[in-house]
């Protein structure tokens, strides 16, 4: 993974982690990966790993069982909202930067129609 100066890697590891739970990549109750093998596969170091989850955890994305690890959370409904607020993100930043440009709405909606086929 490539990491962006722009946001602490912490945070970016959490997005992609969420993003493999709302494309259904890591399955709901499914055992996430312990603290040292998430670091070793985002090359980060162990205790940013273990703020990950802490940031999971709070987000209520995760949970864990004391001796057993951290999990995903079993709620569709949490994993709804998290797939409807990561959304909801893409669609602020699109806006934004197509508001820089100069395009007004009416116009980038027409050249995603153009764009769809």
């Amino acid at each position: 993974m490539k990491y962006t100066t722009s946001t602490p890697i912490y945070m970016q590891v959490a997005d992609s982690v969420k993003e493999k739970i709302v494309t259904g990549e890591i399955s709901p109750g499914e055992k996430l990966p312990s603290g040292r093998d998430l670091a070793l596969a985002y090359t980060i170091n162990p205790n940013t790993a273990a703020r990950v989850y802490q940031i999971l955890e709070q987000e209520q994305v995760s949970f864990t069982k004391r001796g057993l690890g951290t999990f995903v959370t079993e709620d569709p409904e949490r994993i709804r909202l998290l797939r409807s607020e990561m959304a909801e993100q893409l669609l602020d930043q699109f806006i934004n930067g197509i508001e820089r440009l100069g395009i007004t709405k009416e116009e980038a909606i027409d050249m995603i129609k153009e764009k769809e086929g």
